[in-house]
């Protein structure tokens, strides 16, 4: 964030490892926890990297996230797989899934890992360099069948989370990297606009009475957050929760209907190959034709040019890792008692 201290990248992985680890975390799940939310700090998903830490380091002492161990294979057909999570944590299943999925997508074409009862899985855009980066196409869903914050289109009572989608589509340049979600906000931004005393821009959230609104806080006071598409067109958001909540707890076998205690998450990752449909080149010479004449779409007036979603995330990764990383202000000081309980180090700015 413009104006805050920066850290070193490397430091702030070293130290969001070593709190993790202190807290009792296998080594390798401590490793996949830190990189991936501090990966989501560098992108600019400020809600979604370490301001997530303090909760997860709780969600540990509480027992929530499970520590060490496998998930439980439910079913491998090669390229389908279904897991259970066990509450292991997100990132480190996350990230392993989409891996296996890239492996199996070179053999089959293309491959679907499904994850039950995960524990949070953080910003799904960070885990798409993985498939990216190998020429792979990828698509990351995830719920959570322990929150329900979002109404259906037309009612007023909160019955699934924001259920965020996301996209990795190789170019000949950058990749574009897609992430959204069914919903217009999020709790966790709408938590932080209410301890900074800020409200919304535009009526995002709905009261407990059904009525649109700009102050966050009614999304914690039996209010909910409104759907992609708002009261206008909130039916778009409302389809693309079913789609995401189906493909993730219904193909995992264990959501809602089950009723979790605590943390819980599931998530859909798929892989493509290119190669094993038109081909490699053909596919590149398609999605760099796209990003071209998106870059050299006139602009609107107030609009300096046209830019691909994943584009200020790759600028800012790369700045982040060339200057040092700029946490959103409360960050560091609110890890302090979690690094002074468990003997880590707090880390040193530039």
């Amino acid at each position: 964030m413009s104006g805050a201290t920066p850290y070193p990248v490397s430091g702030l992985l070293g130290f969001a490892k070593a709190l993790f680890g202190a807290a009792g975390l296998e080594a390798d799940k401590a490793e996949a926890v830190a990189t991936y939310l501090v990966e989501a700090d560098m992108m600019g998903h400020t809600t979604h990297g370490l301001a997530l830490a303090g909760w997860y380091l709780q969600s540990i002492a509480d027992g929530v996230m499970t520590k060490a161990g496998e998930p439980a294979v439910v079913s491998d057909r090669g390229a389908a797989v279904c897991w259970n999570g066990s509450r292991l944590p997100g990132a480190w299943l996350t990230s392993r899934a989409l891996k296996l999925a890239c492996e199996r997508a070179l053999v089959h074409g293309a491959a679907t890992v499904v994850i039950g009862d995960s524990h949070h899985i953080g910003a799904l855009a960070a885990y798409l360099p993985i498939a990216t980066e190998r020429g792979l196409m990828a698509t990351i869903t995830s719920s959570s069948p322990s929150g329900a914050q979002v109404a259906p289109f037309g009612g007023r009572v909160g019955v699934y989370t924001p259920d965020p989608v996301a996209h990795g589509i190789p170019t000949p340049g950058d990749p574009i990297l897609i992430d959204i979600s069914a919903s217009i906000t999020t709790a966790n931004m709408a938590q932080r606009m209410i301890r900074e005393g800020r409200q919304y821009e535009h009526e995002w959230v709905m009261d407990r009475d059904g009525n649109p609104s700009r102050d966050p806080r009614v999304a914690m006071d039996g209010g909910t957050l409104l759907p992609t598409g708002g009261l206008d067109h909130g039916q778009k958001g409302y389809g693309m929760a079913l789609h995401a909540e189906a493909i993730t707890q219904g193909l995992a076998g264990y959501g809602r209907a089950d009723a979790p205690k605590g943390t819980s998450a599931a998530v859909t990752v798929q892989a493509y190959d290119p190669e094993a449909f038109g081909g490699r080149e053909a596919f590149l010479r398609q999605t760099g034709w796209l990003a071209q004449a998106c870059r050299s779409n006139p602009p609107r007036p107030g609009v300096e040019r046209v830019r691909l979603p994943g584009e200020a995330a790759g600028r800012r990764r790369r700045d982040a890792l060339a200057h040092g990383l700029s946490l959103h202000p409360g960050i560091v000081e609110g890890l302090a008692p979690h690094a002074e309980r468990l003997g880590v180090p707090m880390p040193q700015a530039h």
